[in-house]
């Protein structure tokens, strides 16, 4: 990747498709990555990586098995690795995802949303 500044709202213009994250910068063997998000993913965790959710835009939920984190424009989550999740966005939501390189998009669970 290039060693240029990035700005957030023109790559967030680039795509439509929701679900499918984008990278847009990598270090320290992470990824940095933008997604738009609408309904909700699947149940699945990382054994091996946390995952960082930021929200730029709209109104995100995570569940957990125990309690719901609900997250608004500015906030940000961080799921610890092995913690099953499930994204939901029901009327929508742009952030931006901070994860190591190794991270599968749904884990193990495999569905039509799951990007390779």
């Amino acid at each position: 990747m290039e060693n240029r500044k990035i700005n957030i709202a023109d790559k967030l213009g680039c795509f439509q498709k929701e679900w499918a994250p984008h990278i847009i910068a990598a270090l320290n063997g992470q990824y940095v990555k933008l997604a738009k998000l609408k309904g909700e993913l699947t149940w699945h965790s990382h054994a091996d990586e946390d995952e960082l959710f930021f929200v730029l835009e709209g109104f995100l939920t995570i569940q957990l098995r125990e309690r719901d984190v609900h997250l608004e424009k500015g906030e940000m989550f961080v799921v610890p690795r092995g913690v099953e999740h499930n994204p939901m966005a029901p009327q929508g939501a742009s952030v931006l995802l901070f994860e190591p390189q190794s991270t599968k998009h749904t884990g193990e669970v495999i569905t039509q949303r799951t990007v390779t």
